[in-house]
């Protein structure tokens, strides 16, 4: 496939695949968008609220999908999406009670176990304080903190350690910015920030069209650093520099069918586009009840059928995950292949070279490994250098990396991490050390030997062993005896492999303990691997766990027939992919 110019906004061609399942960022932009322009009640309001509700956890958090873990994030935009809708956000001191658990002692992190920064302790703060109405344990930690976040520039960053590095974000600066707002209402005071030189850095990313962009080594403005910014520029009694020209740049992102699209001559209308446009307008003081009819139409057909909603309409609502795992287990012909290639090609846009999860959305590392695994530039080397100088700016001070720019860091981002380096057969720059030292960090002595876990304080698991020892055998060290003695500990006798003991085998473990033993050169059981994707195995694919047939997805379809080949001959190597 020929190489295509970077950094040249346009909805991806080609013909992606999708999970026909909603997405809790998109929900939440949705709601939060209908309620800005006063049209909630075209919203379906009681199947809304049993979505949202379904991700809440027994430990008082939220989490992204029904049965997945609990983070900030997700806990921030459900308890938010169920106050705009004034439905209710049951037992909310146990929700304040896990937020607490965040707390790293310095500021707060997305998960328990996991370091603090600026997107998490946003998150947290406001769903603690707006939602909980609960309190702040160590306010004097937590202040330092905050108060390290300026950067030299007049910008804040990501956490102290970015910000020593003078590496200021306009998504940091909202981050900060809201997070002090949730503080002062609460009654507490606001970090002590020189706040005319923030305001100074903010009104500096305004570039001559209009809009604003995330920093000074960013290509082009787009519509999420313009809501960022202007948001946090109205909340510090400011505004930008040319109010009027801003306007007039929002104004012209307006699709054909009614929505806003992210960047100038991009041609993809989605959901965050429309959340950010009418947000800015807002935070400038701009009417938007002439558009409110207009952008609730064009909302009304992001609606699943399920309840919540998705990015764009549901018929081409396509995702990189779900194509890559597509391409991947084989079930597409020729054409298709093609086709699902340079879809996934298409999902690398201005200012981040790695690969969206869904075109218009920030780059992610997993999902950039899924589709290079999937074949995608394979013969494109710019756009492979590109990705690789992309990764390398995505390190984070502990030697690690986090799914996206200024997240935390965790095993499964860092495992990722390696996965695209293998792809790229290149170290691209990436601190290697370092990332030795935060893998490192995971670990800890349990019975003897070393056990790993995601996050630095974390709980140990079978996955995470495989993901750190992966690491580790890409940076050159000998891991292989380790190796056999965790997954020893976790082969369940019936088959599989369980990622906590050596009860309750899952999909996800097995693969990932039968892809790390190939690259390994350890032996491999094939009979109990049969015996194991024999009860895993439905009509129609692969289901994530024996216990519950009904959960598969493409993505365990796309493991499975993985493995199938593995057991039929076809393959004697796995990809190195990873998802938690």
């Amino acid at each position: 496939m020929s190489e295509r110019l970077l950094q040249q906004p346009r909805f991806p061609q080609g013909r992606g695949l999708a999970n026909h399942q909603p997405d809790l960022w998109c929900t939440y932009a949705a709601i939060r968008s209908l309620a800005w322009i006063e049209r909630l009640p075209s919203a379906n309001v009681a199947q809304l609220q049993a979505y949202i509700q379904s991700r809440r956890n027994r430990d008082g958090g939220y989490a992204w999908s029904k049965g997945m873990p609990s983070d900030a994030w997700a806990t921030f935009y459900c308890t938010e999406t169920l106050k705009d809708l004034a439905a209710p956000v049951d037992q909310r001191e146990a929700t304040a009670q896990w937020i607490h658990t965040l707390f790293d002692g310095d500021a707060y992190a997305m998960c328990p176990g996991q370091t603090a920064d600026a997107w998490a302790t946003h998150y947290a703060l406001r769903t603690l304080l707006d939602v909980c109405n609960g309190q702040v344990h160590d306010a004097d930690a937590l202040y330092r903190w905050l108060d390290g976040l300026q950067c030299a520039n007049g910008g804040l960053s990501w956490s102290a350690d970015f910000a020593k590095r003078d590496v200021a974000d306009t998504r940091a600066c909202f981050y900060g910015v809201m997070a002090a707002r949730a503080l002062e209402r609460a009654g507490l005071r606001a970090p002590a920030w020189d706040r005319p030189r923030l305001i100074g850095w903010l009104q500096a990313q305004q570039v001559e069209a209009g809009g604003f962009r995330f920093s000074e080594t960013a290509q082009s403005p787009c519509l999420w650093a313009t809501y960022r910014a202007t948001a946090s520029l109205a909340e510090l009694n400011a505004q930008p520099l040319d109010r009027q020209r801003c306007v007039n740049w929002i104004e012209a992102l307006r699709g054909p069918s009614g929505g806003f699209v992210r960047w100038q001559g991009y041609d993809g209308e989605d959901v965050w586009a429309v959340f950010c446009a009418v947000g800015s307008l807002k935070a400038m003081g701009q009417p938007v009840e002439h558009m409110a009819d207009a952008l609730a139409s064009f909302i009304a057909t992001l609606a699943m059928p399920q309840g919540g909603y998705s990015y764009r309409e549901v018929s081409s609502a396509a995702d990189v995950l779900s194509t890559a795992a597509g391409l991947l287990g084989n079930g597409l012909g020729d054409d298709d292949r093609d086709a699902a290639l340079r879809w996934i090609e298409g999902c690398q846009m201005p200012n981040e070279a790695g690969i969206m999860y869904m075109p218009g959305r920030g780059a992610e590392l997993r999902c950039t490994a899924w589709g290079l695994a999937a074949g995608a530039f394979a013969e494109q080397p710019r756009a492979r250098q590109a990705i690789g100088q992309w990764l390398a700016s995505l390190q984070n001070p502990d030697g690690g990396f986090g799914f996206w720019e200024g997240r935390g860091s965790d095993l499964v981002s860092s495992a990722s991490a390696v996965s695209i380096l293998q792809a790229l057969n290149d170290s691209a720059g990436v601190d290697l050390p370092g990332l030795e030292r935060f893998v490192r960090s995971c670990g800890r002595e349990e019975g003897g030997v070393i056990a790993y876990s995601a996050y630095p304080r974390g709980q140990s698991s079978l996955r995470a062993g495989l993901q750190a020892l992966g690491c580790l055998a890409y940076l050159g060290l000998e891991v292989k005896a380790e190796a056999a003695a965790l997954l020893a500990a976790h082969k369940v006798r019936q088959g599989g492999f369980a990622n906590l003991g050596q009860r309750i085998p899952d999909l996800l473990s097995t693969y990932q303990a039968l892809a790390l033993s190939l690259a390994l050169e350890l032996p491999i059981d094939i009979p109990h691997l049969v015996f194991f994707l024999d009860k895993v195995g439905t009509g129609q694919g692969f289901a994530w766990s024996p216990l519950y047939l009904e959960g598969q997805d493409p993505l365990s379809a796309c493991l499975g027939q993985l493995l199938l080949a593995l057991v039929n001959g076809a393959r004697t190597q796995l990809p190195n992919l990873h998802l938690s």
